[in-house]
């Protein structure tokens, strides 16, 4: 049994590996800046604890002789006391992307990788071989409706096969440390660094595996070479027949009729993507569109909030550009008009990505829709607020996109309120912040009866 600490628990990725450790006898702590800054009553922390980790203040308490290793994540700065505690000590560091690429070593592991996309289809392919009898391990960043009805947080699941599925993070460039035998790649734009960083990684980690299965309708792939593709427009697994509505997309692939209970041309791409990777492993086309129909989604992945007055509220983890053109085409198939909330993170993600932000919500909101742009939510740590969510909504004012700067997040629920129709849909996106879902409750309730 080993004893660990995860510094920056409440990390997608951080929390899944630290409740994988636990699961299997490990014993297990964690510090977070969100416990420090009053977020104690988050449900990941009840999860975590039922689990038997513990936690305590991210000022380099929890870091004690006997600890095997600190484990920590690219978002932990160099100065945190917790790594300088270690080092005082002699306590081993291992980041986040060392200890996954250990996971990844010891099964025949199939990583999801792409800038946007990654969670559902991870998450697709887990539902798809546990229907299918392969009993896979999964870890992943987001939470499995699914996994979540069985009392699990979500994220991670510990299989009894040797299949694991993961979600390879291309943020910080660690996926270069993984050697999956499957690799899907789903897209590739500019996020959190710019187009040539990423392609970079990306050109890095393409000879680490196996297998390698690519999106042959993203002209940024097309430099890599596959082994296997899929596409709608083209690629080895073709969808043909596509219908879309506001609930739905149905398509038909590899002689078989599909359908997946959520909209968005995006997830007919995303299907293909886990039908390609569990057809490579076995699983017959049929069994691929059973699991696929029963698929019950990722936790704010368009997950509806609720609905009163003919006004549907939905909450959506979109936050780089691709991800909010895809919800915002969705909800379009959804509403007669949008109603948009995106809560921005981080001040250096908002400025690498701003004119590419300002164009995605030029091109997907009409002169009838309108979208509200809250003050960037910052968590701490050493970032230049150069930057703000004003300059967004100015610049798209100035394109005749309805968009409003509101510096207090509270003051857009009654004007949400008097804007809304019956028909309307009202679409709250963002991450990182942990009362996102909270908000989109409050504005539904802000709707009235």
């Amino acid at each position: 049994m080993k004893k660990l600490h995860f510094s920056g628990i409440g990390g997608n990725g951080m929390s899944a590996l630290a409740q994988l450790h636990a699961m299997s006898g490990d014993n297990v702590s964690g510090s977070d800046r969100l416990l420090d800054k009053g977020y104690a009553g988050l449900p990941l922390w009840e999860k975590l604890q039922k689990l038997g980790i513990s936690f305590t203040s991210q000022n380099g308490s929890g870091v004690n002789a006997g600890l095997d290793a600190l484990v920590l994540s690219s978002a932990i700065e160099s100065d945190n006391p917790e790594l300088a505690r270690a080092k005082e000590l002699n306590i081993p560091v291992i980041h986040r992307s060392e200890m996954l690429a250990d996971h990844v070593a010891k099964f025949k592991t199939t990583a999801v990788c792409g800038t946007s996309g990654k969670s559902t289809v991870t998450a697709m392919i887990y539902e798809i071989l546990a229907r299918a009898g392969k009993s896979p391990s999964l870890i992943t960043g987001g939470q499995l409706i699914s996994l979540q009805e069985r009392g699990l947080w979500g994220n991670v699941f510990k299989g009894k096969s040797d299949l694991l599925v993961i979600e390879a993070d291309e943020s910080d460039g660690s996926l270069v440390n993984y050697h999956p035998e499957i690799a899907v790649m789903l897209n590739l734009t500019k996020d959190h660094k710019d187009l040539e960083t990423l392609r970079g990684f990306f050109k890095k980690f393409r000879p680490n595996c196996g297998k390698f299965i690519a999106n042959a309708d993203e002209p940024n792939l097309a430099e890599f070479e596959a082994t296997a593709t899929f596409g709608i427009k083209s690629g080895n697994l073709r969808a043909e027949k596509v219908e879309l509505d506001g609930f739905s997309c149905r398509f038909s692939a590899a002689g078989e009729n599909f359908k997946v209970n959520f909209p968005g041309i995006h997830n007919v791409q995303n299907s293909l993507a886990a039908i390609a990777v569990c057809m490579e492993l076995g699983v017959s086309p049929a069994f691929c569109a059973s699991g696929l129909a029963e698929f019950k989604g990722v936790m704010r992945r368009f997950a509806s909030v609720g609905k009163r007055g003919g006004v549907e509220v939905i909450d959506d983890f979109a936050h780089n550009p691709a991800k909010i053109s895809a919800v915002l085409a969705a909800a379009k198939l959804r509403g007669k008009r949008v109603l948009a909330v995106w809560q921005p993170h981080g001040y250096a993600p908002v400025k690498l990505l701003k004119e590419e932000l300002i164009e995605a919500f030029a091109a997907s909101l009409s002169p009838e829709d309108r979208l509200w742009l809250p003050e960037i939510y910052y968590i701490g740590g050493t970032a230049e607020k150069d930057v703000s969510s004003k300059d967004i909504a100015d610049a798209l004012s100035a394109r005749g996109i309805n968009a409003v700067f509101a510096l207090k997040r509270e003051t857009i629920i009654p004007e949400i309120a008097a804007a809304a129709k019956p028909g309307d849909v009202v679409m709250v996106m963002g991450a990182r912040d942990p009362t996102i879902s909270d908000y989109a409750r409050s504005i539904l309730r802000g709707l009235g009866s």
